[in-house]
């Protein structure tokens, strides 16, 4: 039976990188899809939230530009819905700034960060495993993923387990309870869509970092690898 994925839809692919796999939606549904899921967008950025957490069997984010600790009223009421997800234990994957926005929900905090930009294709290293990590990454105890952040969660909420970290990013992963899991990266990006990136950042990110972001792309992300993982965790226990 297909799952049916609820996209919180929280920004916008740059418009000059749309030709490289289309908006998050589409990157999504490109994503899972192939893994017996069907994604369903909400444009929560512009007001458009779901009738009700029962609308879909299991909810994501998409990434944004926006900050979570931005004051915006639609980021006040994806804080709550987000809250609400977890109270009732519907599945729930929290991608990039969902990740964020997951930890700022319930306790943890959020702040940009002191060494700047995440971008390029960068090394995790996973320092908890869990059944729904299946199968296991090509390099033991490595997962390869796109970044494109500034900022990061820098205090888990209470009742977390840290999944992953990085040098530049100590928490890149984490669990909370049973039916909710938090990714810093970029699943649904590849190499080229971060290339494409950078090229249209340069400016606002220093060409320095994009120098040495550039230098990663040659690594291949486990976009498919970590995709499973969400799907399997989001289903739950067979």
């Amino acid at each position: 039976m297909a799952l049916r994925l609820g996209l919180l839809v929280c920004g916008h692919v740059h418009p000059d990188a749309l030709d490289l796999g289309g908006d998050y939606p589409a990157l999504f549904g490109d994503l899972f899809g192939p893994l017996g899921v069907e994604v369903v967008p909400f444009d929560v950025d512009r007001g458009a939230f779901p009738a009700s957490a029962a609308e879909c069997d299991a909810w994501i984010t998409s990434p944004a530009r926006a900050s979570v600790n931005d004051d915006e009223p639609w980021i006040r009421d994806l804080e709550e819905l987000i809250r609400e997800l977890i109270a009732t234990e519907r599945p729930f994957a929290g991608i990039c700034f969902g990740h964020q926005l997951l930890a700022r929900a319930l306790g943890g905090r959020v702040e940009r960060a002191a060494v700047g930009w995440g971008v390029g294709v960068q090394r995790y290293e996973v320092v908890a495993h869990r059944w729904w990590m299946d199968p296991p990454p090509p390099t033991p105890d490595v997962v390869q993923l796109v970044a494109s952040h500034e900022d990061q969660v820098v205090a888990l909420p209470d009742g977390a387990t840290l999944l992953a970290r990085a040098d530049y990013c100590p928490v890149a992963a984490y669990e909370l309870g049973e039916r909710a899991v938090a990714v810093q990266a970029h699943p649904e990006f590849t190499a080229a869509i971060s290339s494409r990136l950078l090229d249209l950042r340069e400016e606002l990110i220093g060409p320095t970092t994009v120098a040495a972001a550039r230098a990663t792309l040659h690594r291949v992300p486990d976009r498919e690898l970590v995709a499973r993982w969400i799907v399997r965790f989001l289903r739950g226990r067979p």
